[in-house]
């Protein structure tokens, strides 16, 4: 039951026809033909319907869709049936083959070369190069063989001309690692002649209309088909869907990658060469001579045969005869001169194709293998072969095709039809016997001992003096007169449609041909005279002299009398069919819809015929039976078991049998079935459609189900999962913060004890969820270690500190040198001009007391610039209360007050000078440059700036202190509103708080 496709589409297997009609058969083959629906089952038999079109079924996306699938899972396929044979083999190391029948036209080629397609794609998963090798050598091999034993017909663009069987070998794990090619008669006789309308063989155009220029001067040939007699027939056709000029190159490509040599691939195309120009040959007579009339050709010929120009037309003129131990040279008749020139072209075009069948297999047969150490060498067989043929005019290569037809039409009814009906005696099912045309009777007038036509027709050949194939017509009259499917017009007077002593009529089981028994007697003897083979045999080339073994022996030489055609050729076909019956067989029967190539007409009797001598509507009722429908317990239960309670999941009933009986009885079927001893087989199609329905129905529940319980699963693995990893996240980060805490702890275990008190130590790295943490107690520990610093400070050291961290703080960066590393003493015109300190004391000490300051903040001695630019030695006071601007030379006398809450900003250059401005609220900004320092060099603008800065941030004053500009450099410095970071410390003496205070 092949799923998937709806009723609308038809019936995908014919057994589950309501009615076993031929009405009902063509109906439902017609319906899925129109759907796009070419390919149908009768059990495990595809019927395959030519489509005369490209079809987008055979990628890459449908391959996948078949791989590793039952028969019914999937709607009927190609690719279906090649997966099954396919596994069979590789499941239970059985051969297998596949046997593709039908007659010319109805698509067995390309059936084949897509059954090869599948086969490829789905081996060799690990892309072993050598199975890529292999594979592409059997894909390429096909494209070689079509090129030199296809040809066009009037019913086939792509006709084979020979019958192709081909084994391919794999190894235990299933892999391709080889093949063999067997090839059966091959159409000699299109090679020199061809009906209107028709070809010869592609190759022969191919290399006409694709070679390039320079390949075809040196074979002395031009691009026309019409300029040569052998096919110019076909040269005159000019609408075709064939590409000869992309065919040459595919084909030259696919014989290098097969393995081909340049030079034997060049004497491929002198071959062809060889036989075009054989061809245009002509003989003429002067008096009791026979002459050859265009002698340059034998010039011609000679040199692509590699051999004397003497020998060529000796062998075309004369042949020697042995008389005994006398050897007499006889010349030809034109006419025999004209038969032995045929003869050679087909010989040579024969041995060419058996050559390059043969060296295809040298490469692709496997070599050195051990069944011992690399495990059995399975095989699968596909068997592409010329379909059944009537023309107008049939004559001995249609009756040897029409019997392999019907050789293989017997295979099948045995494999098959027989099989069918045996199957319901082993599993003890009662049925009535289904009639069927055995065409035995048809292979046995055929092939009988004695008295079949090849027997016939061998006598004749056999006999002393003159034969004609007349003579082969009366014996056959005389020893076939009361067969049944036997008649001539000698038998049957009134038959006009038969011609006295030219035709016999055959009853085949494909139906009536009329075979014309002209030139059976040359085409059986296929005689080819010795002469030729020594020629050829003596040539240089070393790939045609291989050809013609037989050309060493001597003239002399006694040699057995040669097989003839028709007994070869029916050995063949006997060996071949042993063969497919030693393997187990699967079926593909192809039909032609009709004979125009269109891919919408499907001509109702055609089709009809070709169903009838097909046996598919036998296939059918044998298949049927009286059951549209059987399957083994196992494989049913595994298919329908969800549709009953008792059998899903899984059943406790003794045996599978017994289950199948409980669910069949559960759903009300039990009177529609028998049960067999492996297998239960269902009456009518209506049941089975109802089952399929029923399964539909619970499987959308059970994968609703399944899906509730697998989303329910996955969120409960998800949970656990991140439960777990919050446990293990949790745990980590614990540890790593007890680590880190214990390390923090270790290093910084006896800092009070240190000189630095542990500046020196250096911070482990944090984890990540302690980098915050480690941020702000960086801040404490800073903290911590400033105020360890400060609390043994005096009052006055303490006071020190706050002004170089305020200068620090403001400047740090922006000036060079600002006098951190000193003690800063503040009042240093009392240290610096030890003559002038007393009056600068005196003079201080009055200004405190009249204007009632705590404490000198700042002096030096300065240069002051006026407003005139003039520069003159001062000295500046800055106490807590006045900025001073003193006379040095006055004893320090004071020139100029200026109340500390009137100062602006100060501003400084990041030079090394000492320039200060200082800024008042009036805008009379006072200009100096510190000077007069012990020691010279010594940088006192730090601890100017630190000092008021510190002074400024102690009383709370809200001022810019800082305005500073300079011709390169700006900074502005606020004293209370841009506080950046403290460090506290307490005071414990007076359990009051202070700052310590820095700004940028």
């Amino acid at each position: 039951m092949a799923e998937h496709e709806s009723l609308e589409y038809g019936k995908a297997d014919f057994v589950l026809l309501d009615n076993v009609s031929m009405e009902e058969f063509m109906t439902n083959l017609k319906l899925r033909f129109e759907k796009g629906r070419i390919y149908t089952y009768i059990g495990e038999v595809v019927v395959s319907v030519n489509p005369y079109r490209a079809m987008n079924i055979y990628g890459r996306d449908i391959v996948e869709q078949y791989k590793g699938r039952e028969l019914y899972e999937r709607p009927p396929h190609l690719f279906a049936i090649a997966d099954a044979a396919y596994k069979a083999m590789k499941r239970r190391n059985k051969d297998t083959c596949i046997v593709i029948s039908g007659e010319s036209g109805a698509g067995k080629t390309e059936a084949s070369k897509y059954i090869m397609q599948y086969i490829a794609a789905i081996t060799n998963p690990n892309q072993r190069a050598e199975v890529e090798r292999v594979k592409n050598m059997l894909l390429k091999s096909n494209c070689v063989l079509e090129a030199f034993g296809n040809a066009k017909t009037n019913r086939n663009d792509n006709s084979s001309r020979f019958g192709k069987y081909m084994d391919i070998n794999f190894d235990f794990k299933g892999d391709p690692i080889g093949g063999h090619i067997s090839n059966y008669l091959l159409e000699k006789s299109r090679v020199i002649f061809q009906q209107e309308g028709e070809r010869s063989f592609h190759s022969y155009y191919q290399l006409l209309r694709g070679a390039p220029d320079s390949l075809l001067r040196s074979l002395h040939i031009k691009k026309d088909p019409t300029a040569y007699n052998y096919i110019k027939v076909g040269g005159q056709i000019k609408v075709s869907s064939i590409n000869d000029g992309a065919d040459f190159k595919a084909v030259a490509d696919a014989m290098k990658v097969i393995g081909f040599t340049g030079d034997e691939i060049q004497t491929v195309y002198k071959i062809l060469a060889t036989i075009l120009h054989l061809g245009n040959l002509t003989f003429g007579v002067d008096g009791d001579v026979t002459l050859i009339e265009n002698t340059k050709l034998v010039s011609v010929i000679r040199e692509l045969l590699s051999t004397k120009e003497e020998n060529v037309e000796k062998a075309l003129l004369y042949r020697t005869v042995a008389t005994g131990r006398d050897v007499i040279e006889k010349q030809h008749t034109a006419q025999e001169a004209s038969y032995g020139r045929d003869a050679l072209a087909k010989a040579m075009y024969e041995r060419l194709f058996c050559w390059i069948v043969g060296r295809i297999n040298d490469i692709i047969e496997v070599k050195n293998y051990d069944a011992r150490v690399h495990g059995k060498n399975t095989v699968i067989g596909v068997l592409d072969i010329y379909g059944f043929e009537i023309f107008q005019n049939n004559s001995f290569e249609q009756f040897c095709i029409n019997y392999c037809n019907e050789k293989l039409q017997q295979l099948f009814i045995q494999l098959v039809l027989k099989q069918e009906q045996e199957e319901y005696q082993r599993e003890g099912i009662p049925w009535k016997h289904i009639d069927y045309f055995n065409n035995q009777i048809i292979v046995d007038l055929v092939e009988q001992q004695h008295k079949g036509i090849f027997s016939v027709l061998d006598e004749a050949c056999m006999n002393v003096g003159k034969v004609t194939d007349e003579v082969f017509l009366q014996g056959l009259n005389g020893k076939l007169a009361k067969h049944a499917h036997y008649t001539s017009r000698k038998l049957s007077p009134t038959d006009k449609s038969l011609e006295f002593d030219r035709d016999f009529r055959i009853r085949h089981y494909a139906g009536d041909v009329v075979y014309s028994v002209v030139g059976f007697i040359d085409k059986n003897k296929d005689t080819l005279f010795q002469d030729f083979k020594r020629l050829l045999y003596n040539s240089s080339n070393p790939v045609l002299k291989a050809m013609w073994p037989e050309g060493k022996l001597s003239i002399t030489e006694v040699t057995k009398r040669p097989l003839t055609a028709a007994t070869l050729f029916k050995n063949s076909m006997i060996l071949l069919v042993e063969n497919l019956a030693c393997k187990e067989p699967y079926y593909v029967r192809c039909i032609k819809p009709n004979d125009v190539k269109s891919p919408l007409l499907f001509e109702q009797e055609r089709c009809r015929h070709q169903v009838e001598y097909l046996g598919l509507l036998e296939n059918v009722r044998v298949r049927r039976a009286g059951f549209a429908y059987r399957q083994t317990y196992p494989r049913f239960l595994q298919r329908y078991k969800m549709i009953s309670e008792f059998t899903w999941p899984n059943h406790d009933l003794p045996s599978d049998k017994d289950a199948v009986k409980r669910l069949m009885q559960g759903c009300g079927f039990d009177h529609d079935v028998a049960y067999g001893k492996t297998k239960v087989f269902i009456r009518t199609p209506r049941t089975l459609f109802s089952l399929e329905e029923q399964r539909v129905e619970m499987v959308q529940r059970i994968v609703l189900f399944l899906q509730k319980v697998w989303r329910g699963t996955i969120a409960r693995m998800r949970y656990r999962r991140m439960r777990a990893a919050l446990v293990i996240l949790r745990a980590y980060r614990r540890y790593k913060v007890k680590s880190y805490i214990r390390e923090v702890n270790r290093r910084f275990k006896n800092v009070r004890s240190m000189k630095d008190y542990g500046k020196h130590v250096k911070w482990p790295t944090p984890p990540k969820v302690l980098s915050l943490f480690v941020c702000l107690f960086d801040v404490f520990t800073s903290r911590w270690w400033a105020w360890t610093l400060i609390k043994g400070l005096s009052p006055e050291e303490a006071l020190q500190v706050r002004a170089k961290v305020a200068s620090l703080e403001a400047l740090k960066g922006q000036r060079a040198d600002l006098g951190l590393q000193r003690a800063w003493e503040g009042n240093y015109l009392k240290r610096d001009s030890a003559d002038t300190a007393a009056s600068f004391t005196l003079v201080s000490s009055e200004l405190q007391r009249k204007d009632k300051f705590m404490r000198v903040l700042f002096s030096c001695n300065v240069r002051k610039i006026n407003r005139f630019h003039k520069a003159e030695d001062r000295a500046v006071l800055i106490t807590d209360r006045h900025l001073y601007k003193m006379d040095p030379l006055k004893q320090y006398k004071p020139m100029k007050s200026i109340p500390l809450y009137n100062v602006t900003g100060v501003s400084v250059s990041p030079g090394k000078d000492q320039l200060v401005v200082f800024h008042t609220k009036d805008s009379r900004d006072l200009v100096v440059c510190l000077q007069g320092m012990v020691p010279a060099n010594e940088s006192r603008i730090g601890e100017l700036v630190g000092t008021l800065l510190s002074h400024f941030k102690r009383t709370g004053t809200d001022n810019n202190l800082l305005n500073s500009f300079t011709c390169t450099f700006q900074i502005q410095i606020h004293l209370v509103n841009n506080i950046a970071c403290f460090l506290r410390f307490y005071s414990v003496e007076s359990k009051t708080s202070g700052y310590i205070e820095m700004w940028i």
